[in-house]
């Protein structure tokens, strides 16, 4: 065999040395089918994949009972592949004002025929919600030589009582919020939206917000002498917006910055403008303060406006947000990659199960 293929075979038996004896060899063949292709080649269908590695009959139907019965949450494999990713110390988490990024989305795996699919998730092709099922996910982020990678750390399925995605993201900015240390920040984009993230405490963020986003002074107005008392601050619009054909001017900016990205063929100039001191349109004096920043790349026709509590300036807040895209890396490879983008299990544990096995094997993968 060549090197790679004993390389695969140690870090997998790493992987799955915890789960119980008998289950960690089905899992261990469960997901070796997912990183040699085997899925993608039998279009989703479990069990010929596993027959496609030369198993057994009776090995076939163990690794299935282990992926529909077996004692493991996916939570152990990400532990024991994150503990692996820091002992080979290759991966360098990225770091910017002290800080260093979580990212965290929510990825879909489409059953459009799925009978009874209880969740549902916006596909931008149909342009509407479509059965699937959906899991919560968040990544550290980091180099490894040149190259820039998320290894997942938490993954959080959607309950069977309640199939709203906005409790699944309450519920997974939660268990991030639990998880963070204290030189970690979570990082997000706008499907976050800022008042979910203020609402279960979380102190270190970075959050994109829509173009109309709208928020208030921290401090009160203050009282010109006639009428009623302001009993909240003044309204800041970092955008201009039209309403009834009549154009509302933007705040003007507390502070503005300017800086050159190295980007080929030649260099480009950001610009960030900076609003401090704000709280949410709707929350009294007193709510946790926040910055906006909106950053403005000439090779965007529009402007990224940032949500962030950490005292970050324009360079390192525009690098923080951007190492929230290689979480998205790992749906793309579990999906398109491993071929989990189309599946066949219809058990209700095994429909949560092997999404999670393809994020991990996505995972490891890259």
């Amino acid at each position: 065999m060549s090197s790679i293929l004993y390389r695969i075979n140690s870090i997998l038996s790493r992987v799955v040395a915890g789960v119980p004896i008998g289950t960690n060899l089905g899992l261990f063949h469960l997901l070796w089918m997912l990183l040699s292709g085997r899925l993608l080649q039998s279009r989703g269908a479990v069990i010929p994949g596993l027959a496609d590695l030369g198993l057994a009959a009776d090995a076939v139907r163990r690794c299935w009972a282990a992926l529909a019965y077996g004692k493991w949450p996916a939570q152990q494999l990400l532990g024991a592949w994150e503990h692996l990713v820091q002992e080979e110390a290759s991966f360098h988490a990225h770091q910017y004002g002290h800080y260093r990024p979580v990212a965290c989305d929510l990825v879909g795996f489409f059953r459009p025929r799925l009978q009874a699919c209880p969740t549902k998730h916006y596909s931008s092709i149909a342009g509407k919600a479509l059965p699937a099922i959906v899991v919560g996910i968040a990544a550290r982020v980091g180099t490894v030589g040149t190259q820039r990678l998320a290894v997942p750390c938490l993954l959080v399925r959607s309950e069977t009582t309640d199939t709203r995605e906005a409790d699944l993201q309450t519920r997974l900015l939660q268990k991030v919020h639990e998880q963070l240390a204290e030189d970690e920040a979570l990082v997000c984009d706008r499907g976050f939206p800022l008042r979910q993230i203020q609402a279960i405490g979380m102190q270190r963020y970075v959050a994109r917000g829509p173009v109309n986003f709208t928020a208030r002074r921290a401090v009160l107005a203050p009282y010109q002498g006639k009428g009623r008392k302001p009993t909240r601050g003044a309204i800041v619009r970092p955008l201009p917006r039209t309403y009834k054909n009549r154009i509302i001017a933007a705040t003007p900016p507390a502070r503005q910055e300017t800086w050159q990205l190295q980007a080929l063929p030649a260099s480009v100039q950001l610009t960030a403008q900076f609003w401090d001191g704000l709280v949410l349109a709707e929350a009294p004096p007193g709510a946790p303060p926040f910055s906006t920043a909106l950053i403005h790349d000439p090779r965007f026709d529009e402007p990224w406006l940032l949500n962030t509590a950490l005292p970050l300036t324009g360079a390192p807040l525009q690098a923080f947000y951007l190492d929230r895209w290689p979480v998205e890396g790992l749906p793309w490879t579990a999906k398109q990659m491993l071929g989990a983008a189309r599946q066949f299990v219809f058990a209700p544990e095994s429909r949560q199960r092997l999404p999670e096995l393809a994020l991990v094997a996505g995972a490891i993968l890259m």
